[in-house]
């Protein structure tokens, strides 16, 4: 076999830098995230300073070595965004290996091609049975009977396979929205007629929030802080057609009932919200939690601490609020507890923090502002204004945990030279990745002449003139 040329070795750095930022792209990363992770990987192999575009849907990557040489340039586009949080720990204990001199090039291109490429020991129906916990749990967090408990769950599992379904014709996420949002009210409208003794709407609630745990609040927000303004754009623009969708699944769950004759019903958004049901709304977080982080495939270890941590968010959000502060700030101040915390032990479980974040942050995302701003602009009239004012009210809270769990991972980075030397790099904390801003034992430069030695030494003579002209 022929020793690989420095050009192949080029292209095979660029490629595998683009594929790493695809995977940590498509998993929710932030761009700064992204950008640090591919530039950090190039200067291992070689490929100093290259030029690193991240956008929503395409990464593109550019490498000069000399102004003399044409440069290398490689385009990817990302088309899959499934959460998958086992690959994305395998992928940053590779990019920490291959930072720390450990993982050669062709070794880290076939630990990756081995990540992509081999399936999951949780099978699929465990992984619905997941989203189903999840819902679960939420409904125990609003207060909810064994009944509601228990048609959540089952609701959260139609829900899911409907979905996959529908994921696996391609048809676009919008409508996926929509047929979730619209299976969950028509399930909770046959419920409301049935003889059974329960409040559907808590139901509903419960796969509202399923539905929002994707969206890309948090690093819509993350961009538009690190100064990626047209990822940011791009990822608010998917999180606002994707509650579009489910406004409208929805919505037209409840013209149904009414049709119908049955009556949903309306759930106000401070009902339990008392200091005697903070423990039995941590319980329903930490379970909640736990569940979307099985769903997600994260590693078994983080089950635990992630489920505490829900809890004792819930608890300082729900502890504050009856106080008579609101929603927002309260939720603010739970998220950065979350943040806070998640960045000092991500590090002792060996997993990115977007995994203990993401999944710590699900309980407590708007769902039940916004099923109450849907249900009464349903009824129109009067009640129009208050629906409106509700769902700008769950805008508000999103935003409060997006910037709020950023605030945390501000807070909690350390305050050692490397720190400050990556802040000054990033201006911003990292999710996804190593600390260290630069690899340990960089290899040498990549360069086009270094095959030929006797190019290299003409050309820096012909530099000596101009360095004793400027001379």
């Amino acid at each position: 076999m022929a020793p690989m040329t420095e050009e192949r070795e080029i292209n095979l750095t660029l490629d595998f830098c683009l594929r790493i930022g695809e995977l940590l792209l498509s998993s929710g990363a932030g761009a700064a995230d992204v950008t640090a992770a591919m530039q950090s990987l190039s200067w291992q192999f070689g490929a100093r300073n290259p030029e690193v575009d991240v956008t929503f849907t395409q990464l593109s990557m550019s490498y000069q070595a000399d102004p003399e040489e044409p440069a290398f340039v490689l385009i990817r586009h990302v088309k899959h965004r499934d959460i998958d949080y086992e690959d994305l720990t395998l992928v940053d204990h590779l990019t920490r290996d291959v930072l720390n001199g450990d993982c050669d090039l062709k070794e880290a291109r076939t630990r990756l091609a081995r990540i992509v490429s081999s399936g999951h020991l949780l099978p699929r129906w465990a992984v619905s049975l997941g989203w189903g916990v999840m819902c679960a749990g939420v409904g125990l967090q609003l207060g909810g009977d064994v009944a509601v408990v228990a048609i959540a769950l089952v609701a959260a599992v139609c829900i899911d396979r409907l979905q996959l379904v529908m994921s696996r014709r391609r048809l676009p996420a919008f409508y996926r929205q929509v047929a979730g949002g619209g299976v969950a009210t028509v399930i909770a409208v046959l419920a409301a007629a049935s003889p059974l003794d329960l409040d559907p709407s808590l139901v509903v609630t419960a796969n509202i929030v399923m539905l929002l745990a994707g969206i890309g609040f948090m690093g819509a927000l993350q961009d538009a802080l690190t100064g990626f303004y047209v990822t940011a754009t791009a990822r608010l623009t998917e999180a606002l057609l994707a509650t579009a969708g489910i406004i409208a699944g929805v919505s037209g769950g409840l013209t149904f009932g009414e049709v119908i004759g049955v009556d949903v019903g309306r759930l106000d958004p401070g009902v339990g919200a008392d200091l005697k049901g903070v423990p039995v709304m941590a319980l329903g977080a930490a379970i909640c939690a736990a569940g979307f982080a099985f769903a997600s495939y994260a590693p078994r270890r983080s089950f635990l601490p992630i489920g505490l941590i829900a809890a004792a968010a819930m608890a300082i959000s729900q502890s504050i609020s009856v106080g008579g502060f609101g929603r927002t700030w309260p939720t603010a101040l739970a998220a950065v507890f979350v943040g806070f915390i998640s960045y000092g032990l991500a590090a002792r479980l060996r997993i990115p923090p977007l995994v203990i974040v993401v999944s710590a942050v699900v309980p407590l995302l708007p769902g039940l502002s916004i099923y109450r701003g849907l249900s009464l602009l349903a009824e129109g009239g009067e009640a129009t204004s208050e629906g409106l004012l509700a769902l700008i009210t769950a805008a508000s809270v999103a935003i409060a945990l997006s910037s709020g769990v950023i605030l945390g991972e501000y807070v909690a980075q350390p305050l050692d030279r490397e720190a400050r030397r990556l802040e000054s790099r990033l201006a911003g904390p990292r999710l996804v990745g190593p600390l260290r801003s630069r690899p340990h034992r960089p290899r040498r430069t990549l360069r086009a002449d270094r095959a030929d030695p006797a190019d290299g030494a003409a050309r820096r003579a012909r530099a000596k003139p101009r360095s004793s002209d400027a001379s």
